[in-house]
């Protein structure tokens, strides 16, 4: 399949009056056209900003640095104007965020909303954008979609609200949709619901999705291949069941290791990764996860590892270096 979005080098910087956060610092990733990535890290690790850097949706006092490569179907959107790049924003690229109230607006109804996206970016009348609208809503599965086009946010739940979204996404067909946390608030039933609903779309529509999330079990459902995010970087990159498998990095392995699994017995005590993520204010120098690895040594602590080739996957490890992992013995301290 061939790139539809590749990214290089992305930084994106918040310059305060406490010092820069760099908050994305050299991040490099591709999705393939009908393609599916999944983003996944704990919070603070810099995956919404690297969502919405991509959507040139970063407020001041933050901005994407000079040097940043967003190709977009031969279009850099990191220095696309914002003519243009409100042109592909919404039509080409859409995105759903994972708290549907804050994105709706609650006096008007969600039919005039999906139906004011539609005349925006698509340029047609009110009768066609109306029609596109109730099409969408039946595409997403809200029943009685004509009489619902009359609800306002507040009259649904959260399910529905984000099924609203979803459509108001999909209803100029974009290329590219990116998904960030779109089932955090929801309860389980909804989350499996919200999940099988998209995966059908990717498949009926040939969309790509970049799917932002904490949530490791979503990844495995959802996604061809993850990129570990940690301390505003990647860590570890490669198809999914591969790095479900056999994880090339220490990072990667100790989210796996912190997931309780069916059939675990209540008495086992789940594997926490001690420490918190640093401050983007102040990354440490060397290996940003040393702090908090179980095979931290000297080099890791000076000097900050690029990512390694390691069979299908790479891995920002030291351990990786010679294209497999070396076994160290693990830091009981």
């Amino acid at each position: 399949m061939s790139e539809l979005l590749k990214v290089e080098s992305l930084r994106t910087a918040f310059h305060t009056h406490n010092g820069v956060i760099r908050a994305v610092d050299g991040v490099d990733f591709s999705i393939d056209k009908g393609g599916a990535l999944g983003v996944v890290g704990e919070s603070g690790s810099g995956k919404s900003v690297t969502a919405l850097s991509i959507m040139r949706l970063i407020d001041v006092p933050g901005r994407v640095e000079p040097g940043t490569t967003m190709d977009f179907e031969g279009r850099n959107l990191a220095t696309l104007p914002e003519d243009e790049m409100s042109k592909i924003r919404g039509n080409d690229i859409s995105m759903i965020f994972q708290e549907p109230m804050t994105s709706l607006n609650p006096v008007f109804t969600v039919g005039e909303q999906i139906a004011e996206s539609v005349r925006l970016h698509q340029g047609v009348g009110r009768k066609e954008a109306d029609d596109r609208a109730v099409e969408m809503m039946r595409l997403v599965g809200i029943p009685s979609a004509e009489r619902r086009m009359r609800d306002y946010p507040h009259q649904m739940s959260g399910g529905m609200r984000q099924r609203v979204m979803i459509g108001m996404a999909l209803s100029c067909n974009p290329k590219l949709l990116i998904a960030d946390e779109p089932t955090t608030a929801l309860d389980v039933t909804v989350q499996a619901q919200i999940l099988e609903l998209m995966k059908d779309l990717r498949e009926k529509l040939g969309m790509a999705i970049l799917l932002i999330t904490h949530d490791l079990g979503v990844v495995a459902e959802m996604v061809d291949t993850v990129a570990v995010m940690y301390g505003g970087r990647i860590v570890e990159h490669g198809p999914v069941k591969e790095i479900f498998a056999d994880p090339q990095h220490p990072y990667t392995e100790a989210l796996l290791r912190s997931i309780p699994l069916l059939g675990m017995r209540y008495t086992t005590p789940l594997k926490a990764i001690r420490g918190m993520v640093p401050s983007p204010l102040d990354w440490p120098p060397g290996c940003r996860f040393a702090p908090r690895c179980d095979y931290v040594f000297d080099r890791c602590r000076t000097e900050l590892p690029p990512l390694f080739d390691v069979g299908a996957q790479e891995s920002a490890c030291w351990l990786c270096e010679n294209g497999r992992r070396v076994a160290r013995p693990v830091v009981t301290t």
